[in-house]
């Protein structure tokens, strides 16, 4: 029971099994009435577990059901807590008791408390039951209205806005003609080359619902489809039936009526299709596509060597756009949003006549409605909407703008844009659906960091450990899951291009926050329009302080039973931490205001398992922070402290441990032995034994190690010795976990540190700032399992290109510090190897060449070439080739290309940068080209 989720849908059910099982282990089943009361308990959680699952995928359960599903979730954390405080009880009295009687009265005192907690497994059973029978009770009247509810079904029904796009007339469309431009020249480009019409083109676009996805592709539909023998356009939407679509296509490709179509299974409806388009030109739109799988179904009808022919696909997942894509080499467009003259056009022309212009005094919020729409379509015609029934004065559209999708997301007006996002949200799973809810706790405008989000989602238990698969990678999953379904948004992505924090949309976080609200998943506080419901228990409470100069001072409300406290803002007064019983996260990070007081009672947190004091003014840990068992997660970067309390080492569950480097640690380190990632240690500030206990953490994946100072506050004996345990503990670590190893300013350790043999297990190590050695380490070539490499050496020859090409799993390669004076023109041939290599980042050098079968899988490539004279031009001809040419067609897989030009020949760089674009605009996948002219 141990992988036992917490969820939005079904609350703490799964959990309260596992716990009731570690509590009584093997023991309860000599109780045999507590036995027998658990096992009726099991079953009737168990059926409360599937009908709340199977309820929360409907969009719209009946107010009788809602009501019920909130009681039971309650009542589920209710029950959580109660058994969590009987198994603090007991803990607290498992601690070795010395001498034989007080053993003794320690197994009496535990026997009592277990017998305490059975007799309350009755009551615990008998709330469960009174629930469910309550809702069976009320929900049998319910047949009484069922036929007015069909009935006025069908009057109030509201229209799939998808139809409505479908239908738009041309001339009210706003922002559409560049885009429109933009697919159709995809579309038709090279239409007289022989070998362009020999192949079957397509296009997927990809963006947000409410995007303008499907008026898009139907604007190009329209303008387009005379030129075709058979055309159709097909909607799939969430639940397709396949069946039925296969009968429509085939119904718009024949001529047939839907009626005349029937078949008697989906491969001879796709036969049929295939016989209809075998010799045709046709054009196909195929929109709102959910799965690769559905894709997969549909593709099969289209002959995909039919000369001429054209499909056009919508969807919000990449992975779709992606396997639409590869299906016939086709391209992928990625919807924008709106510029800002466009966004007002289409707000204007809602609210105002073709001769009246926006009042003086409504223009700046309503710049600022549209900046909270950001450009989504959707949400400025459903905004727009709403204001139309709205008194024109400053005052009533700035309380529009605070209650987009919170306080007025029933009002008819924006039942659109509300059905487009329900969509997005009920097609996900249930753990995706908590962890998408979750993102309500931040504040608008967040940028939120990809590994921390990761770490609350495990804190808060959305996300177990399951096979090999750890908690974090799990985590990654989902996180990649709602970027590809465009439920978040890429905020930055690092050097490397791979994503380090997100933001979300506003009028998704608005959605989410009304459901978060709805179902007391998340309490918000400190926002304006959002009332605060003080007579439901808080189960998360987010502190926010949205506008400058305001503050909040009391909370009004029962803490308990809160799981998580989160405050954004620098103005808040932080409650007691005595208030929290059952608190597992604890986020103060940014919250200037907190300083060692706030932290005082941190000990009696006995369910904490994620702990940011990030950018705190805390000075010291308290040495109670030992008492938190459960503890998962410590980040105390950017804090005042210097050194760990001695009772750090009793954190047996710690599993991230992130520090500044110039804070000390504690003797026996190598009791936390669930450690998997510590950062940043400074070596030379440790105890003695420090490297000796660092290679006992067989756990360990991810270390960070700072060599900073070394030469000055240790004798050069005392660093050369601690450099040769240091290295001694990586290769202990080498034959365990150790994944990733990142040196700061380890120059004298990497060329003096006899790492042989080195840690083979290594996928990742980093060079950074100081860390300089004179040349790529011998050692290096060892690292069979090596993902991810950045070097920082003075000297870089052709012979490191061969011997970093032999590394077999190679993806991301950084070679910097050459200088940029460097005078080295490098050759890559298919003998040198990188067969896996994705991303090239290289310092100066005159010129590089790639010849045929080099790289074949290289997607970025950054390169520092030297330009300072007339003569360079010569050099960069590479081996035979003319001038400035690089064998940029030798890269197959190449996406993006960035220059760094250093230099002062302007006419030089001038004929380098003319033809490296000539090359570019002949390359199959027409690479993004970046100049960056580095002067001196």
């Amino acid at each position: 029971m141990e992988g036992a989720l917490v969820s939005a849908a079904t609350g703490a059910l799964r959990p309260i099994l596992g716990k009731l099982y570690t509590l009584f282990g093997d023991e309860y089943k000599r109780f045999r009435t507590v036995h027998k009361e658990i096992k009726s308990l099991t079953r009737e959680l168990a059926a409360m577990d599937a009908f709340l699952l199977k309820m929360s995928e409907e969009e719209e359960p009946n107010v009788q059901d809602k009501v019920w599903m909130n009681e039971v979730r309650e009542l589920s954390y209710d029950m959580e807590d109660t058994i969590d405080d009987f198994m603090k009880h007991v803990d607290d009295k498992d601690t070795n008791p010395d001498g034989f009687i007080e053993k003794i009265k320690s197994s009496i005192w535990k026997m009592k408390a277990r017998r305490r907690i059975g007799s309350e497994i009755p009551e615990l059973k008998k709330q469960i039951i009174e629930v469910g029978d309550r809702n069976e009770r009320y929900k049998s009247r319910e047949t009484i209205f069922k036929a007015h509810e069909a009935s006025s079904y069908t009057r109030n029904a509201v229209v799939d806005p998808r139809a409505l796009a479908i239908f738009e007339q041309a001339s009210k469309l706003v922002g559409i003609d560049k885009p429109k431009v933009e697919i159709t020249k995809l579309l038709t480009e090279q239409e007289g080359c022989v070998s362009a019409k020999k192949q079957l083109k397509l296009v997927s676009i990809i963006g947000c619902g409410g995007m303008g996805k499907t008026t898009l592709a139907n604007q190009v539909y329209q303008d387009l489809k005379g030129k075709f023998e058979c055309w159709a356009f097909l909607s799939v939407s969430r639940n397709p039936n396949m069946m039925n679509l296969l009968r429509t296509i085939l119904s718009e490709v024949s001529g047939q009526s839907y009626v005349n179509t029937e078949a008697g299974s989906i491969q001879q409806l796709i036969s049929k299709i295939v016989d209809v388009l075998a010799d045709k030109r046709y054009f196909v739109v195929v929109d709102d596509i959910w799965d690769v799988d559905t894709w997969d179904v549909i593709k099969c009808a289209f002959p995909m060597t039919s000369y001429g022919s054209i499909i056009i696909t919508t969807t919000r997942m990449n992975d779709v756009a992606e396997s639409c894509r590869s299906s016939c080499s086709g391209c992928i467009y990625n919807m924008r949003p709106l510029e800002m003259v466009h966004s007002r056009q289409l707000f204007h022309r809602r609210l105002f006549h073709s001769n009246e212009d926006c009042p003086s005094d409504l223009q700046n919020i309503s710049d600022e409605i549209l900046k909270k729409c950001a450009g989504l379509p959707l949400a400025i015609i459903a905004i727009s909407g709403l204001l139309a029934t709205t008194e024109r004065t400053e005052h009533m559209w700035n309380q529009v703008k605070h209650s987009i999708g919170r306080a007025l997301e029933r009002n008819r007006s924006v039942e659109a844009m509300i059905k487009i996002l329900s969509l997005s949200y009920f097609d996900l799973p249930p753990n995706l659906k908590t962890c998408l809810l979750y993102l309500s706790i931040f504040p608008e405008d967040s940028v939120i960091e990809k590994k921390a989000l990761i770490c609350r989602w495990i804190a808060e238990g959305f996300i177990h450990k399951d096979g090999r698969y750890s908690a974090h990678q799990l985590g990654e999953r989902c996180f990649n899951e709602l970027l590809n379904r465009s439920l978040i948004q890429v905020a930055w992505t690092n050097e490397y291009g791979e994503v380090e924090s997100c933001r979300v949309h506003d009028i998704i976080l608005d959605f989410i926050i009304s459901k978060s609200i709805e179902e007391n998943f998340v309490t918000l506080v400190g926002i304006p329009y959002i009332a605060t419901r003080t007579q439901s228990k808080v189960r998360r409470l987010s502190l926010q302080v949205v506008e400058e100069g305001n503050s909040i001072r009391k909370i009004d409300m029962v803490l308990s039973h809160v799981r998580s406290l989160n405050v954004f803002g620098h103005s808040l007064e932080i409650p007691p931490l005595n208030e929290f019983g059952h608190l597992r996260i604890l986020d103060l990070e940014l919250c200037h205001q907190v300083v060692n007081h706030h932290i005082a009672n941190i000990g009696r947190l006995f369910q904490l398992r994620h702990l940011n004091l990030r950018w705190t003014e805390v000075s010291e840990l308290p040495k109670e922070i030992g008492h938190l068992c459960f503890l998962e997660m410590l980040d105390i970067r950017g804090t005042q402290v210097q050194e760990l309390p001695s009772t750090i080492v009793n954190l047996r569950r710690l599993v991230d441990m992130l520090h500044d480097s110039g804070v000390k640690l504690p003797i026996g380190i190598d009791k936390m032995q669930a450690l998997e990632m510590l950062e940043e240690v400074n070596a030379y500030r440790q105890p003695f034994n420090f490297p000796q206990e660092l290679g006992q953490l067989q756990n360990l994946r991810k270390l960070a190690l700072n060599f900073e100072g070394g030469s000055i506050s240790v004798q050069e004996h005392e660093e050369e010795q601690c450099n040769k345990s240091i290295a001694s503990a990586l290769r202990k670590l080498g034959t365990q976990n150790i994944r990733s190893l990142t040196t700061v300013c380890g120059g004298r350790f990497l060329q003096q540190g006899p790492l042989c043999p080195v840690p083979l297990s290594l996928q990742e190590f980093i060079m950074t700032k100081g860390s300089h050695v004179e040349q790529v380490p011998k050692w290096v070539s060892s690292l069979v399992k090596l993902q991810k490499l950045r070097l920082e050496v003075n000297k870089f020859t052709q012979e490191d290109l061969q011997v970093l090409g032999n590394l077999p799993a190679l993806l991301i390669l950084e070679v910097n510090g050459l200088g940029k004076y460097s005078r080295t023109t490098f050759t890559v041939s298919h003998e040198i190897g990188f067969r896996c290599l994705r991303k090239l980042f290289l310092g100066a050098c005159d010129w590089m060449v790639f010849e045929a079968g080099s790289m074949p899988k290289l997607e970025k490539l950054e390169i520092g070439i030297c330009f300072y004279s007339s003569s360079d031009s010569s050099t960069a001809s590479g081996s035979g080739g003319s001038a400035f040419d690089f064998g940029m067609e030798n890269l197959p897989s190449l996406i993006t290309l960035k220059f760094a030009i250093y230099g002062w020949n302007d006419s030089t760089l001038a004929a380098a940068q003319a033809a490296i674009e000539r090359a570019v605009g002949t390359h199959p996948n027409r690479p993004t080209l970046i100049f960056q002219k580095m002067r001196g």
